[in-house]
């Protein structure tokens, strides 16, 4: 992964309006007194907190909830559109990060809301109201991957981390670690609620939206995150994401014609 840069948060929330990040900058931990959303139109977000990361690809939108301390990351050249939400909505939200699916109408929306033109305060809460109700109805992005407690499986973790390839098994880590491979298995389950394969899955499908970005091949990317052929991660990937990468991929293109803002 590349070494990153962070810009620091300017410490208030009235910063509604669209940003671009290069590749590796990020948005240095903070938080807001009103919720936050975050579509993007390129590229993928990447929000950490202390529970793990939520990844955004191109045309989801993330949501952090009021005084929730986190931070940003851009993979590839990321253009986001920022839109606070006020406290008094956020009830009607999830009380921790997620992503969702965007629908035209929820794009069209925040587009409209962040684009810089001036709108009426009565059009500007109507539209608001819009973008909170449509998302009630949307479902979550299974883009979570959480991050352990205990040192020996944050061990494991951090080895996978830094190579999503690593083909060990779970006894082979746990070797590595010092514990067996059931108590990791148990570790898996009680601490990240998933179990290891799922959990490694995960993780290959977070790189692989990078290598995407980047427009790398699906058999490139199978062989670079690990998986045994270009199948296997075809069908990991639509399992997750919802569409195979080639279609992904595509969209990304498309996206970047459509709904890429103004510089």
């Amino acid at each position: 992964m590349p070494q990153h840069r962070q810009i620091p948060w300017f410490g208030y929330d009235d910063i509604q309006g669209r940003w671009a990040l290069v590749h590796g900058e990020g948005i240095a931990p903070h938080s807001h007194e009103q919720g936050q959303l975050l579509y993007a139109a390129s590229g993928v977000l990447a929000t950490t907190t202390a529970g793990g990361t939520w990844v955004s690809p191109a045309n989801r939108i993330s949501w952090t909830p009021p005084h929730f301390e986190h931070y940003h990351r851009a993979y590839g050249d990321t253009e986001i559109s920022i839109l606070e939400v006020p406290e008094a909505l956020c009830a009607a939200l999830p009380a921790q990060p997620s992503v969702f699916a965007v629908s035209g109408l929820l794009r069209e929306a925040v587009l409209k809301l962040t684009g810089g033109s001036t709108l009426r305060p009565t059009v500007a809460d109507r539209l608001l109201r819009v973008i909170v109700d449509e998302l009630t109805e949307l479902p979550e992005q299974s883009l979570h991957l959480p991050e352990p407690v205990d040192d020996r499986l944050r061990a494991v973790t951090d080895r996978l981390h830094a190579d999503p390839a690593e083909s060990a098994t779970l006894e082979e880590l746990g070797r590595a670690v010092g514990a067996s491979e059931r108590t990791l298995s148990r570790l898996f389950r009680t601490e990240l609620g998933m179990s290891f394969n799922q959990w490694r899955t995960l993780l290959r499908v977070q790189h692989a939206l990078v290598h995407l970005v980047h427009g790398h091949s699906v058999t490139e990317i199978a062989v670079r995150c690990g998986w045994s052929n270009p199948t296997s991660f075809i069908e990991a990937f639509t399992a997750i994401i919802g569409q195979t990468p080639g279609r992904y991929q595509a969209d990304l293109r498309h996206q970047r014609d459509i709904s890429t803002p103004p510089r």
